[in-house]
């Protein structure tokens, strides 16, 4: 049995994202110390927050992290908080940021669900429990 499972009472999980978000208009404003600040700031809420980020890259015009957080948290919020607050904090710390963009970031982003198995693994088990 794998041991790489989060255990808490009542709960056990792996319940993993990759995201991937952008700056408004997708403006490559995510170098050199505004990237350097993101990304301690991300850590900073990862840790604030219980929220594993297992691998974080920020592009200049995106950024793409693969976190795992407890699932009665909502990715939605997750998302929101990561954005919401580090928007504020680099806004203030970069003024530039302010003139070029209205927002930081934009509304939208991309979630994936990652898993260590295949979907197919899923549908023969479930399919396959009435033969158990």
């Amino acid at each position: 049995m794998t041991t790489d499972y989060t255990h808490k009472k009542g709960i056990v999980y792996k319940h993993q994202f990759h995201v991937i978000f952008c700056p408004k208009y997708r403006r490559k404003v995510l170098v050199d110390d505004v990237a350097n600040d993101l990304t301690e700031i991300f850590y900073q809420i990862a840790e604030e927050k219980e929220i594993t980020i297992k691998s974080l890259e920020i592009m200049p015009d995106h950024v793409h992290m693969f976190i795992e957080f407890d699932p009665r948290r909502m990715l939605h919020k997750v998302i929101k908080d990561f954005k919401g607050i580090s928007s504020r904090i680099l806004r203030e710390k970069h003024p530039q940021l302010k003139s070029r963009l209205p927002n930081l970031w934009t509304r939208s982003y991309f979630s994936c669900t990652v898993g260590h198995i295949s979907e197919e693994t899923v549908r023969e088990y479930i399919k396959n429990q009435k033969n158990v």
